[in-house]
């Protein structure tokens, strides 16, 4: 194997999409995936999440590192964090396992220099965005350090728009996809904000 590739990979099919950078909780209760868990607590090793969707499973998903375990119940069951680090395809599904495994691809970008504009014109709106949701606008030094996964980890988007977002294998794209996405939220929550507003008048909401 390469060192693009792994062998005998764990996986963890969810309801669920899962950016580098983003820390989620899961509730680990299936007796496969205590084991699964259990394994790579041992040996302080990844797995994978990837989307089960409604027509099946997706190839490409993200790799995962515990980060932190919360609470071993006595039947087994484990709460814990647990972070993305990168995104992974699989290539070949592996049934020799006590849980889901396979064959993965750890996924890299083409090359290419990430355009100054994008960044910011993504940073601009996602800033407005958390000041408008959260009424704390981020500092400079912490949008410096976020890139296109990092901002996209901490808003709550659909399911279909983070797996687009780790389909794509340049930030550029990233950063294009995401501005599009904190724009659509702020026209989102400026409907919101004149409907509430309307509704306190005089009961009804005008479509204007």
């Amino acid at each position: 194997m390469s060192d693009r590739l792994a062998n005998s990979f764990p996986l963890f099919p969810l309801q669920l999409v899962v950016l580098p950078s983003e820390l989620v909780p899961l509730h680990i209760f299936e007796e496969r995936f205590k084991t699964m868990i259990e394994e790579c607590l041992a040996n302080d090793s990844e797995f994978g999440v990837v989307w089960m969707a409604d027509d099946g499973l997706n190839d490409v998903g993200c790799a995962c590192r515990i980060e932190r375990v919360i609470e071993k119940l006595d039947d087994g069951r484990i709460n814990l964090l647990a972070r993305g680090t990168r995104p992974i395809r699989i290539i070949e599904r592996q049934r020799n396992l006590a849980y889901p495994a396979g064959v993965v691809e750890f996924l890299t970008d083409d090359p290419g220099a990430t355009d100054k504009e994008l960044i910011g014109a993504a940073h601009d709106a996602y800033a407005e965005l958390v000041h408008k949701a959260t009424d704390r606008a981020p500092t400079p030094d912490e949008l410096a350090k976020m890139d296109a996964y990092g901002m996209a980890a901490t808003v709550d988007f659909g399911l279909e728009a983070k797996q687009g977002l780790l389909g794509l294998r340049t930030e550029n794209a990233r950063l294009q996809l995401v501005a599009r996405l904190f724009r659509a939220a702020l026209k989102r929550l400026d409907f919101v904000d004149r409907a509430q507003s309307r509704a306190k008048s005089n009961g009804k909401v005008r479509f204007e």
